[in-house]
């Protein structure tokens, strides 16, 4: 029988990465995580879907009992659901991740 392979370990790069509270302590801005971008995107992505929404009743001829009255009524409206639904999830994420950092900076500040 063979003997089994070691397998290999894996190790930090070096141990000079510090947390991100431990930067802000220093005095160094915190690493761009992507908060910016996701209140951003989320606040655009909103705003579309409820003009979308918008149009759908005011230029596209309404919602009825069956749904929107023309073709792009309903391609309007198929934007508006997927659209605000999600623009709300990445809202809720770049709010907590904001809150998270407003957080750590507050701690950082406090030592």
């Amino acid at each position: 029988m063979t003997e089994p392979k070691s397998i290999p370990v894996l190790r930090a790069a070096s141990s000079s990465a510090a947390p991100a509270h431990d930067a802000v302590s220093r005095g160094t801005p915190l690493p761009d995580d992507g908060t910016h971008t996701l209140l951003r995107t989320g606040s655009w992505i909103l705003l579309a879907g409820l003009l979308c929404l918008l149009a759908t009743f005011k230029l596209f001829g309404g919602i009825g009992i069956y749904g929107p009255h023309t073709n792009a009524g309903w391609l309007s409206f198929m934007f508006a659901m997927m659209g605000i639904p999600f623009s709300l999830m990445l809202l809720v994420l770049g709010g907590a991740k904001w809150l998270r950092n407003r957080h750590i900076r507050q701690r950082a500040t406090l030592r």
